[in-house]
């Protein structure tokens, strides 16, 4: 007798789409509007929202429209993501900065002679070693929103940043998401 297992397993885009949300001073789009910014699909962005919920990452008001629920977010972010998304890294390549080599962190962290950490894309300015985004659509929403672009370097920092960078994200994480 085969089971199927109904266990709900967040994805990388998951946290992509929750770390948009996020954002207290942009307006909340329709999923028709993050399908766009995010470069995902709408049914994407509607599997992830809805796995958020089942996580209790993120709830829908009375309207229906998700809410994030910041202190969960930044708990998971701030011990749970490393290990669910593990930084993986990659070979010298042409890309956008992430973690310490972008901003906000690029101003905090003496930057070393070795090659920075870079999201593969193929416009990108800055050559430096891979360091594979949540989602490959990454560096093109990151392109169109600069608030999402520094939650997303902050959160790489997490995933595979030195104990100090760690340390660093989270506190700034924590100065955007306490209310």
């Amino acid at each position: 007798m085969v089971r199927s297992n109904p266990q709900v397993t967040l994805r990388p885009q998951d946290l992509v789409v929750l770390l948009r949300l996020s954002l207290e001073n942009e307006p909340l789009p329709s999923y028709a509007g993050l399908s766009a910014e995010l470069s995902l699909t709408a049914s994407e962005i509607h599997a992830a929202v809805e796995r958020a919920v089942t996580a209790q990452l993120s709830r829908k008001d009375e309207r229906g429209k998700p809410r994030v629920i910041r202190e969960s977010l930044r708990l998971f972010v701030q011990h749970g993501a490393r290990y669910c998304f593990p930084a993986t890294r990659g070979e010298l390549t042409r890309g956008m900065p992430t973690s310490y080599a972008a901003p906000p962190l690029k101003d905090k962290i003496v930057q070393s002679s070795e090659p920075v950490p870079v999201w593969p894309a193929k416009n990108g300015s800055v050559r430096g070693m891979a360091f594979i985004p949540l989602y490959p659509t990454v560096p093109e929403a990151a392109g169109r929103n600069p608030a999402l672009y520094e939650l997303l370097v902050l959160v790489d920092a997490i995933r595979g940043g030195s104990p100090r960078e760690r340390a660093l994200a989270i506190k700034m994480l924590d100065a955007r998401w306490t209310d």
